[in-house]
C-alpha cells in the first residue's frame, strides 16, 4: 500500500470542497465515530468494573493529559516529518488502543490503554486540522473549518447515540472493537490523501527549547479552555446524572445537541470570515452559559433537550471560530504548532474539567457540577471582553 506524502494538495483557488477535503472530512467522520461512541458508554463501563465516580474522571481525564503531553510533539513533527506520518501514527495507535478495550477485565489496564489513546488522539487530531488548514483557502478558512467540523459533528449526531443503544443488544466488549473498526476505516481513507510537502527552510536554526506552544494562537485557546471545561462534565457525568434525575432520553440529547452545533456550521463561519470573532464568540458563549445553568436546575427531558440546543448551537459556533483565530494569526511554517496549541487547550479544558467534577460529584452532588461549569464560561466571557478592549485601545 502506497502513502501518497509528497504530492501537493489538490486545490483550486477559492475552492473548498476538494478531492482531497472531502476525504479528509471522511477520514474525520470515521474517527470521531469510533471516538463518540465510547463517549457515553465508558463511563457505565467503569461502573460495571466498580469504579466510583472519582475514578471515571480519572479515566476520562487521564486520556486528554496523554493527548496533551503528544501534541507539542505533533506539531513539530507536522513541519518536519510530514502530515501524512503523524495522521496515520496517530491513527494506528488509536485503533490498536480503543479495540483493545474489548479485553479489559480491570481498571488498571484501562487506564493504561486510555492513556495510549490519548497518545493516538493528540497525534491525529493535530494533524487532521492542519491538514483541513492546508486545503482550505485562506480568505474562506471560517467557513472552511465550520464544514470540516460537521464530519465530526455529524460522527457526534449518531455516535453517541448509536454506542448508547447497541449496548442493549451487544456486550461492551463487541462495541469497542467496533469502534476501533471505525478507526482502521478512517486510516484506510488517509492513505490516498495528497499532502501538502514539508516545507524545507534555507536559513534553519536550532530548535528552540521548550517550544511547546505557538504564542500567537494563545489568547484563543485560552478562551477555548474554559468553554472545554463544560465538555468534561457532559461526557463524564450526564447519563448518570440523568439516570439519578430519572429523566429519560438521554440519547436524545446528543442527537439534539448534535443537530444544533451542526446547523450553527453553516452560517458561523461565514459570521467569522466577514465581521469577525466578536461576532461569534459572545452569542455562542452566552448560549453555553445558559446551558449549563439548566442542566443544572434539570426538572424534565424537555429542559434537557433544550439545553443540548442551546449547548449545539453555542459550541458549534464558538469551536470553529477559535480554531480560525489561532491559525489566522500564526506564521505560514508554524501552523501545525497554532493547531497543536489549540487542541492542547481544548484537552486540557476536558481533562481538568472530567476530573474537577468526578471530585464535586463525590462531595457534593451531580448539579454542582453544572453550577461550576456555568462558571468556567462566565470567565471565558470576561477575558474576552478584557482581551477585546485592550485589543481596541491599542489600536486607537
Amino acid at each position: 500500500m502506497s502513502v501518497q506524502t509528497n504530492t501537493q494538495p489538490s486545490s483550486i483557488p477559492g475552492k473548498i470542497w476538494t478531492r482531497d477535503f472531502v476525504l479528509v472530512c471522511l477520514a474525520n467522520f470515521f474517527i470521531f465515530l469510533g471516538f463518540q461512541m465510547t463517549l457515553p458508554t465508558l463511563p457505565l463501563f467503569v461502573k460495571e468494573l466498580g469504579g466510583s465516580d472519582q475514578l471515571i474522571g480519572i479515566i476520562v481525564g487521564i486520556f486528554t493529559f496523554s493527548a496533551l503531553l503528544l501534541r507539542p510533539y505533533a506539531g513539530h513533527a507536522l513541519e518536519s516529518k510530514g502530515r501524512g506520518f503523524v495522521y496515520m501514527l496517530g491513527l494506528s495507535i488509536f485503533v490498536i488502543s480503543v479495540g483493545s478495550y474489548a479485553f479489559v477485565s480491570t481498571i488498571a489496564f484501562l487506564l493504561i490503554m486510555r492513556v495510549l489513546q490519548g497518545v493516538g488522539w493528540g497525534l491525529s487530531t493535530t494533524a487532521t486540522g492542519t491538514i483541513a488548514t492546508d486545503l482550505i483557502p485562506p480568505k474562506r478558512r471560517g467557513e472552511g473549518m465550520g464544514y470540516f467540523g460537521l464530519s465530526g459533528n455529524i460522527a457526534l449526531a449518531f455516535g453517541p447515540t448509536l454506542g448508547l443503544t447497541l449496548l442493549g443488544y451487544i456486550s461492551f466488549s463487541q462495541l469497542f472493537l467496533i469502534c476501533g473498526s471505525f478507526g482502521f476505516v478512517a486510516f484506510l481513507l488517509s492513505t490516498r490523501i495528497h499532502y501538502k510537502k514539508v516545507e524545507k527552510l534555507e536559513h534553519k536554526t536550532t530548535t528552540v527549547k521548550f517550544d511547546i506552544f505557538e504564542k500567537t494562537a494563545l489568547q484563543p485557546s485560552i478562551l477555548l479552555f474554559f468553554v472545554t471545561v463544560t465538555f468534561g462534565g457532559i461526557a463524564s457525568f450526564l447519563p448518570l446524572y440523568a439516570a439519578e434525575e430519572n429523566i429519560s432520553g438521554i440519547e436524545s440529547y446528543f442527537l439534539v445537541f448534535a443537530i444544533f452545533l451542526m446547523i450553527s456550521r453553516t452560517f458561523a463561519g461565514k459570521i467569522y470570515d466577514t465581521k469577525g470573532h466578536l461576532y461569534v464568540f459572545l452569542p455562542g458563549t452566552i448560549l453555553i452559559f445558559g446551558s449549563m445553568l439548566l442542566l443544572s436546575w434539570l426538572p424534565s427531558t424537555m429542559v434537557m433537550l433544550i439545553a443540548a440546543g442551546m449547548y449545539g448551537l453555542g459550541f458549534g459556533s464558538v469551536q470553529p471560530a477559535l480554531q480560525a483565530w489561532s491559525v489566522d494569526q500564526a506564521p505560514a511554517n508554524r501552523k501545525g504548532m497554532a493547531n497543536a496549541t489549540f487542541f492542547s487547550f481544548f484537552d486540557l479544558g476536558v481533562g481538568i474539567g472530567a476530573i474537577t467534577f468526578g471530585q464535586l460529584a463525590y462531595m457534593f452532588n451531580y448539579s454542582v457540577i453544572y453550577l461550576t461549569a456555568a462558571g468556567s464560561v462566565m470567565l471565558s466571557i470576561l477575558l474576552y471582553i478584557y482581551l477585546y478592549v485592550k485589543a481596541r485601545k491599542a489600536a486607537l
